[in-house]
């Protein structure tokens, strides 16, 4: 992009709906998400119904994610320490490399079909774990590199478009994998994925990046990211409000007792159902590649999780495999209205020095959201049953909504102006 660029220039490129891709770099980013979603979001069916066909229980889901969460947590505050004083891109080189040596080793162990270990797969997931804590800041801070600041709006909704693809087909393609080679062979095709995730990283080119100007103490340091985040009301509130809403509304770790147990649709029927929340997503955002729903952003965040807990409540009790799906594909809507906005608040809310720290401290509230959501509700389902665990799950959205309605003014009256990029205002 040239370094200096006319208003009319500016005007232009950002009514075009391909803007970013004409950017070589975002293109090859874009696919380093793509399949590196794709592998990862496999990952997490065949895990989880391996695991579940093994043991039939609800509790070893829950525990699966609190394997993954353990080191995610840890580490992820050291990771967003590590993306701000190191080169991001080698970062993600190397993370990229033990995803997939993680999934070349789950094959191993899948490869005899009988007596597997329970206990060796918990600790592969926990290693991939640890490699996540690292990777996740990384990406993050990462992605601002590549993407000029006047297409972060058009950028974010085509990344958001693929990794909602990718999450799509991922589970739909792993699934009758699964079901028609086996768990080991599943492991081999994303190992695949996650080697094509790597070449894309390798080929973008080095690009600069602003490092702390003094270097604190590690503890320090990393406070930096929690004090900037809690000093920012729209910014704790939007991902207090992810937090608690996929902490008690997520669904997804408790799909394979759905599909095994409650619809009878088998690992086929669980790809679609683990698929049907990211097609949902996947229209809202290639909606938004044109009309990003970020000039009122906080209004529309606390609409769109709204939306999400009464989609849940729809799921929940649910017995139509057709309507489960429906009710997956709207859930799914409105977490990607929600997923554009937060991308924009953390992309620019932050100072590119502390990004990866900040991106950290957000990384934090999604894998608490994700995995210790998966451990809540494989807890909760073992003790009252997965269809009224999911349904308090719903309710208990539609009140955390509300609360933060309540308790974040600066959040509902967020605003960003779509056609500078420049700093939001709060009318």
């Amino acid at each position: 992009m040239p370094s200096k660029i006319s208003t009319h220039q500016k005007t232009q490129l950002l009514r075009s709906h391909y803007a970013a891709l004409q950017n070589p770099d975002i293109r090859f980013f874009i696919g380093s998400v793509g399949f590196f979603t794709l592998a990862s979001r496999a990952l997490a069916v065949v895990i989880g119904f391996q695991i579940y066909k093994i043991t039939h229980s609800a509790l070893a889901l829950g525990w699966l994610g609190l394997v993954e969460a353990i080191p995610a947590l840890s580490l992820v505050l050291i990771g967003g320490y590590v993306a701000d004083h190191f080169n991001r891109r080698k970062i993600l080189l190397i993370t990229r490399a033990s995803s997939c040596a993680c999934a070349l080793i789950l094959a191993a162990l899948s490869y005899q079909k009988h007596d597997i270990s329970v206990g060796g797969l918990y600790a592969v997931i926990f290693l991939a774990g640890i490699a996540r804590g690292f990777a996740d800041p990384a990406n993050t801070a990462f992605e601002a590199q590549v993407v000029p600041k006047l297409l972060t709006f058009n950028a974010t909704s085509w990344i958001s478009s693929t990794w909602m693809s990718c999450s799509i087909l991922g589970p739909t393609i792993i699934g009758f994998t699964f079901d028609g080679l086996g768990a080991a062979a599943s492991y081999i095709v994303i190992s695949g994925f996650f080697i094509l995730s790597w070449i894309f990283t390798l080929i973008i080119g080095p690009k600069p990046q602003s490092f702390p100007a003094h270097k604190e103490p590690l503890s320090k340091s990393i406070s930096i990211g929690w004090r900037f985040v809690f000093a920012n009301q729209p910014l704790l509130g939007a991902m207090a409000l992810d937090l608690f809403a996929v902490l008690f509304g997520g669904v997804i770790a408790l799909l394979p007792m759905y599909a095994n147990d409650i619809l009878h649709v088998g690992a086929k029927g669980l790809g679609m159902l683990n698929a049907a929340p990211s097609l949902g997503a996947l229209v809202i955002m290639l909606y938004a590649t044109k009309y990003p729903p970020i000039s009122h952003a906080g209004r529309n965040l606390l609409l769109t999780v709204m939306g999400f807990g009464l989609s849940i409540l729809l799921f929940a009790f649910s017995r139509n495999f057709l309507f489960s799906i429906f009710a997956l594909i709207l859930s799914g809507m409105f977490d990607g209205v929600s997923v554009v906005i937060r991308r924009c608040m953390v992309r620019l809310l932050s100072p590119d020095d502390m990004r990866g720290r900040i991106s950290a401290v957000s990384w934090i509230f999604v894998c608490s959201s994700n995995e210790l959501g998966a451990f809540e509700s494989g807890m909760l389902a073992s003790a009252i049953g997965a269809v009224p665990c999911v349904a308090v799950g719903g309710v208990v959205t539609l009140a955390v909504m509300g609360m933060t309605a309540w308790l974040s003014p600066q959040l509902r009256r967020l605003r960003f102006n779509p056609q500078t990029a420049s700093t939001p205002y709060l009318p």
